[in-house]
């Protein structure tokens, strides 16, 4: 254990994460940036005087509870909390539960990709972001953000019978996330209700899908624009078990045209008629 390390690792991060990211009432001025001492110790429920003296160099080595319940506080990524136990002389625990903040650059980068429909989704198969194409192609995501429950409680834009199921790719990733993070109350309850409300994912559960990654191609019946045909890639993000969904159109194809049409839309408020639009009539 190197605890000279192990306080500066600290100080940095203390230092960095805000009153407004911890949820904490802001005070107008700060004699220094970032969090109070006091404010740690108060987030990781331990005494001031323990925390003081971690950061002070001449503290024990912390238990792997303490250092779990420090990165909570420090808002700490997957990485800078692998490091906080390696710091520390100790293997680190799995997290309990899955990851339910988008990194900022992720963020940043759905609204810059033209044409394409992008939301990132956590372990639960919850939308934690996404761009106004994908609303716009999905349905309000507000109201019901998780994925899983939208198909298989029928909430969901309808798909065409032939297309590639989402069930058996749902479904796999739940059982995998189940078993992974079985201390989560959320994932927990969303696994509980769609075992009571779904008969395909009782069935789907039991089977234990293990279906094959990669690009699908899909078939959506928009309310709006009707037929789409459409690719679907994930982009894996492995350090905070998220995956980034890509769906687009082939270029020059009538699903490019009326995906464009969507993305000029203001919002999902503001869209009269039906595609293509109806030709305009002579008083």
């Amino acid at each position: 254990m190197s605890r000279a390390e192990l306080a500066d690792f600290l100080r940095t991060r203390r230092t960095r994460r805000t009153p407004a990211d911890a949820s904490l009432p802001s005070v107008t001025h700060r004699r220094t940036p970032g969090l109070r001492r006091d404010e740690v110790a108060e987030l990781a429920h331990m005494s001031v005087d323990y925390y003081t003296r971690l950061e002070q160099a001449r503290g024990p080595r912390p238990s792997p509870r303490i250092l779990d319940a420090l990165a909570e506080a420090l808002g700490l990524t997957s990485a800078e909390r692998m490091h906080l136990f390696r710091l520390a002389g100790t293997h680190a625990m799995p997290p309990q539960h899955p990851a339910r903040v988008v990194r900022p650059h992720v963020a940043t980068m759905l609204n810059r990709i033209p044409g394409t429909a992008t939301v990132v989704t956590d372990a639960s198969y919850d939308v934690l972001a996404w761009n106004p194409l994908a609303e716009a192609l999905l349905g309000e995501l507000h109201g019901e953000p998780n994925l899983a429950r939208r198909h298989f409680l029928g909430l969901a834009p309808a798909m065409h019978p032939e297309t590639q199921p989402f069930g058996p790719i749902a479904a796999a990733r739940l059982r995998a996330s189940h078993a992974r993070y079985p201390q989560d109350e959320r994932l927990a309850r969303l696994v509980a209700e769609l075992r009571s409300e779904s008969r395909e994912f009782r069935e789907l559960w039991h089977r234990h899908p293990a279906p094959a990654p990669g690009h699908r191609r899909k078939t959506l019946l928009h309310p709006d624009v009707g037929a789409l045909q459409l690719n679907c890639d994930v982009l894996p993000v492995h350090e905070e078990d998220q995956e980034i969904v890509l769906v687009t159109a082939d270029p020059g194809s009538a699903t490019a045209d009326a995906l464009a049409h969507l993305e000029r839309r203001p919002s999902p408020d503001t869209l009269s008629g039906r595609w293509p639009p109806r030709p305009e009539t002579q008083p």
